[in-house]
């Protein structure tokens, strides 16, 4: 039974008053909350086991070492990940995703050679890409959608051609919430020999992820979006492409021995993790997945999608409400306009109300263009929202409506 009380109570933020309303928070999808055990677990370490890890030989360091390579091994665990070597340490789906773009151009692109992303791409997943076609003349392409915000997979076969050497995906869109078929795309990848990269900042907290079924060959993710702390993420990779691709950036940690005439670089994955990582970080991200397994993915799979539904029915009951992204499969993330008031006005508007949402284009300016908009009110849920705040969001929308 999902307990939705107790699962509140592990997160004292949302029991606080904004402007003298109970906060009601609908911004999930730009990052969630953390729970207890998450700050405690971070708390813990700083204060009992803080040093520097790998090649430490001090307890304190082991112990930090034990803790953050523990880490890794719970993400390989959570997306089923065949060895740890495949899991590397980021500041954010947005490094991860950077790391790529970089790494992988340098060594297995040449000008004119085409990498396929969508139209529902965020920014992370789009510059990237365009940066490197600044420095390389590769050519980015752009998969259309159609008008209910799916991809137009129809077209998927007549993007992947000689000249493709990556597909770029979102797994789910922070704009439109549709669930994208990367399994199906993937495939149909794979037969032409492209490698795929599935950017996950939006599925990894709201359902279970297995890239060995997905047969994905890159993944990123973010921590602060799925209970866990900020400035940590994750890049999987399958170690034979991981292999394949060349540093991503230079320093300690990633080197095996440095002289005045060459460097050779350590073993997969530190090759990719210069400096000193976040260890705290990785140790609150571990904390966080154990949260998440112990409320239970599916649960949490089920409880958002019938928050989303319940939360895009009940909108529809307002005069002048505009939905984006009407796709079948769907999750976490309601975008709208209301009339003509404008998506900033109303998002101060239920800020004054106690509801924070988010305003503007979601880093997705090219999705706006494709949808003849400058952005959107976007509420998005988590584990702990409830039917009540989905009420008086619609409550407080249908106030301000009348107000204009």
């Amino acid at each position: 039974m999902y307990d939705i009380k107790k699962i509140r109570e592990d997160f004292p933020i949302l029991s606080r008053q904004v402007y003298g309303k109970p906060l009601v928070y609908l911004d999930n999808a730009a990052t969630t909350q953390k729970p207890l055990c998450v700050l405690d677990a971070m708390r813990e370490e700083y204060l009992n086991v803080n040093a520097n890890v790998h090649r430490g030989v001090h307890y304190l360091s082991q112990q930090a070492t034990d803790l953050h390579e523990a880490a890794r091994e719970k993400v390989r665990q959570f997306i089923n990940a065949r060895k740890t070597e495949e899991i590397v340490f980021t500041r954010g789906t947005t490094e991860a995703i950077n790391l790529i773009a970089s790494s992988f151009c340098d060594s297995q692109m040449k000008e004119g050679d085409e990498v396929v992303v969508s139209d529902m791409e965020h920014h992370s997943n789009i510059v990237p890409w365009q940066l490197q076609a600044q420095r390389k003349g590769i050519v980015v392409r752009h998969l259309p959608i159609n008008d209910d915000g799916t991809l137009c997979l129809d077209h998927l076969d007549d993007y992947l051609t000689e000249k493709t050497k990556m597909v770029s995906i979102a797994h789910v869109s922070n704009v439109l919430g549709t669930i994208n078929d990367v399994q199906l795309i993937v495939r149909k990848a794979h037969e032409h020999d492209i490698p795929v990269l599935i950017d996950a900042a939006q599925s990894a907290p709201h359902m279970p992820i297995d890239v060995q079924q997905l047969d994905c060959d890159f993944m990123a993710f973010s921590g602060h979006k799925m209970y866990g702390p900020t400035g940590i993420g994750v890049l999987y990779g399958k170690e034979q492409w991981l292999d394949r691709l060349p540093p991503y950036q230079g320093g300690g940690e990633m080197i095996d021995k440095v002289s005045w005439e060459r460097t050779t670089f350590e073993r997969l994955p530190f090759k990719f993790e210069a400096g000193t990582p976040d260890y705290v970080a990785t140790h609150g991200l571990a904390t966080a997945i154990d949260y998440l397994n112990t409320v239970g993915l599916d649960s949490v799979k089920s409880h958002e999608q019938e928050l989303t539904h319940y939360c895009m029915e009940q909108l529809k009951t307002i005069d002048g409400m505009r939905l984006f992204g009407q796709a079948k499969h769907k999750d976490a993330v309601v975008s709208f306009l209301v009339g003509d008031i404008h998506h900033l006005d109303l998002g101060t508007l239920l800020d004054r109300l106690g509801i924070a949402v988010r305003t503007g284009h979601h880093c997705a300016q090219p999705l706006m263009d494709r949808l003849g908009i400058t952005g959107t009110v976007r509420a998005s849920f988590a584990l702990y929202n409830t039917k009540e705040e989905v009420d008086m969001l619609v409550a407080a929308i249908r106030r301000i409506s009348q107000m204009f």
